[in-house]
C-alpha cells in the first residue's frame, strides 16, 4: 500500500468530526421531543382507555384538526411527502412548526381514538428540526440534503429504539431501489445519538422476545435453515406483501374517494370519523384503535399479544388495517408503521396456526415484512429486525422481508418516494425510473 493511496484520510476524520459536530445538537432536540411525544401518547392513550366515551368525539376532533393546519399549517399538511421532496431537489420550506403541529395532532388523533402510529410524527420533528438546523448554519444544497436525511434517521431511530435501522431507513426510503449513500455517516451519527438522548431522559422502548429456537441437521449435521420452515416462510412472505400493498393501495384509494365525492375536508374527516366510530361500535371492543402495541383489556389483541398462541383473531390483521386506512386518508395525523407492525404481527400469528409453524417466529416476519412490503425498505426492516428481535433468525429475516417487498410491487405508504430501479423487469411492463432521471432524459432530447 502506498503512502497516496491514504492521502483521503484526514478528509475523512474532518468530515466525520464535522458532521458529529453538526447534528449533535440536532440529535438532542429531536431526541428530548421524541421522548415528549411518546410521554403524551402514553398518557393520551391511557386517558382515552379510562374514558372510552371519548371516541364518540373523534369526528369533532378531526374538525379541530382541519381547521388547526388549515389555518396556520401551511404546507406541513404534506407531512413526510414534503420532507422527501426536499431531499430530491424541492424549493418548498419546510418550516419548523411542522414539528409542533404533528406531534399536537397525533396526541389529538389517539386520544380520541384515531387509528394511526407514530413514525410519520417522528420523521416529521426530525425533518423540521434538520430543516431549521440548516438555515441555522447556512448548508450548502447537498449539505442541507444531508441534513434532512439525519433528521429523519433521528426521528425515525429515537422514537423505535432502533438506531441502525433508522439510519438505513432515512437513506432507503428516497427511492426504491437506490441508497443514498453519501448521507448515511450523518444519519447514523444523529439517529445514535437520538436515541440515546431519548433513553436516557427516560423514554420507554418496547422489547420483544422469540422463544423459538431452531435445531436442524442435513446429513449428520447442523445446518443454519430448516428446509420445511423455509418454504412455509417463502409462503408467507408472499401474503404479507400482498397485504403491504393492499395498505398502500386502500389507503390512498379512500383518500382519493373521499376527495372526489365529499370534497370538503371539513366533511372528509368528518364522515371518516363517524365510520371509524361505526364500525368500532361494530366490534364491539376498542383493540384496533389507537397504538395498539400492548393490550387494553384482558385476552385484547395487540402487537404484544400476537406473539402467543391465541393472541390474535383470524381477522384482527384485517380489521386494523381497515381502520387505520380510514383513520389516515380522513385527514387524521399519526404514522403507519406501528399499525402496519400491528397488521403483520396479527396477520404472522394466524398463519403460523394454518402453516403449523412457530407463532412467535412468524409474528416477528410479519411484523417485519408487512412494513417492508409497504414502505419499500427491505434492508431497514431486517436490521430493525436484528436490533429488536436478536440476530437468531436474520435468515428468516432477510428472507421474508425481500419476498415481501418484491411481492408488493410499486406501490407504497410514501407518495414522494421515486423508482430508481425497478424491482423486476417484465418484458411486457417497462420499468419505471426516476423522476429526475425521466426530466433529464426528455430535456436533453428536446434540445436535440
Amino acid at each position: 500500500m502506498s503512502i497516496k493511496s491514504l492521502d483521503h484520510l484526514p478528509h475523512v476524520v474532518l468530515q466525520t468530526l464535522r458532521w458529529t459536530l453538526l447534528v449533535t445538537p440536532l440529535a438532542i432536540l429531536v431526541g428530548l421531543m421524541n421522548a415528549f411525544f411518546l410521554w403524551a401518547l402514553e398518557g393520551a392513550t391511557q386517558t382515552r382507555v379510562d374514558n372510552p366515551y371519548l371516541i364518540y368525539g373523534l369526528p369533532i376532533a378531526g374538525l379541530g384538526l382541519v381547521f388547526f393546519y388549515r389555518q396556520w399549517g401551511g404546507i406541513s399538511e404534506r407531512g413526510n411527502n414534503l420532507i422527501i421532496d426536499q431531499i430530491h431537489q424541492s424549493n418548498e420550506k419546510i418550516p419548523f412548526r411542522m414539528s409542533v403541529f404533528v406531534l399536537v395532532a397525533t396526541v389529538v388523533t389517539h386520544l380520541f381514538g384515531g387509528s394511526a402510529g407514530r413514525e410519520g410524527t417522528a420523521v416529521q420533528i426530525g425533518g423540521a428540526a434538520s430543516a431549521w438546523f440548516s438555515r441555522v448554519f447556512k448548508l450548502d444544497e447537498s449539505d442541507h440534503r444531508s441534513i434532512l436525511v439525519a433528521g429523519i434517521a433521528a426521528g425515525f431511530g429515537s422514537v423505535f429504539g432502533t438506531p441502525i435501522a433508522g439510519a438505513i431507513f432515512a437513506v432507503e426510503v428516497l427511492s426504491v431501489g437506490r441508497i443514498k449513500y453519501q448521507a448515511l455517516l450523518p444519519a447514523l451519527i444523529a439517529a445514535v445519538l437520538a436515541d440515546v438522548v431519548c433513553s436516557a431522559v427516560g423514554a420507554h422502548h418496547t422489547h420483544y422476545n422469540i422463544g423459538f429456537a431452531q435445531f436442524s441437521s442435513l446429513f449428520e449435521h447442523p445446518i443454519s435453515i430448516d428446509f420445511i420452515l423455509t418454504g412455509k416462510i417463502l409462503i408467507a412472505g408472499v401474503i404479507f406483501g400482498l397485504v403491504g400493498l393492499l395498505f398502500s393501495e386502500l389507503t390512498s384509494g379512500l383518500k382519493a374517494w373521499f376527495i372526489r365525492w365529499l370534497r370538503n375536508p371539513y366533511l372528509i374527516v368528518f364522515c371518516g370519523g363517524l365510520l371509524v366510530v361505526a364500525i368500532v361500535k361494530l366490534i364491539g371492543n376498542y383493540d384496533y384503535i389507537g397504538i395498539g402495541v400492548y393490550p387494553i383489556r384482558e385476552g385484547g389483541v395487540s402487537i404484544t399479544s400476537a406473539f402467543e398462541a391465541g393472541g390474535a383473531e383470524w381477522n384482527s390483521w384485517m380489521l386494523k388495517l381497515i381502520l387505520t386506512a380510514i383513520t389516515l386518508a380522513a385527514g387524521f395525523k399519526g404514522g403507519e408503521v406501528t399499525p402496519l407492525f400491528f397488521i403483520g404481527a396479527t396477520l404472522g400469528n394466524f398463519l403460523a396456526w394454518v402453516m403449523g409453524a412457530p407463532v412467535e417466529l412468524f409474528a416477528a416476519l410479519g411484523f417485519l415484512a408487512v412494513f417492508a412490503a409497504a414502505a419499500n425498505t427491505p434492508l431497514a426492516c431486517i436490521i430493525m429486525g436484528v436490533e429488536l428481535f436478536g440476530a437468531d433468525h436474520l435468515i428468516y429475516f432477510a428472507l421474508v422481508c425481500f419476498i415481501a417487498y418484491y411481492a408488493s410491487g410499486h406501490s407504497g405508504i410514501y407518495g414522494s418516494q421515486r423508482i430508481a430501479v425497478a424491482k423486476r423487469i417484465s418484458p411486457y411492463q417497462p420499468p419505471k425510473i426516476d423522476q429526475t432521471v425521466a426530466q433529464a432524459m426528455a430535456s436533453k432530447k428536446n434540445k436535440q
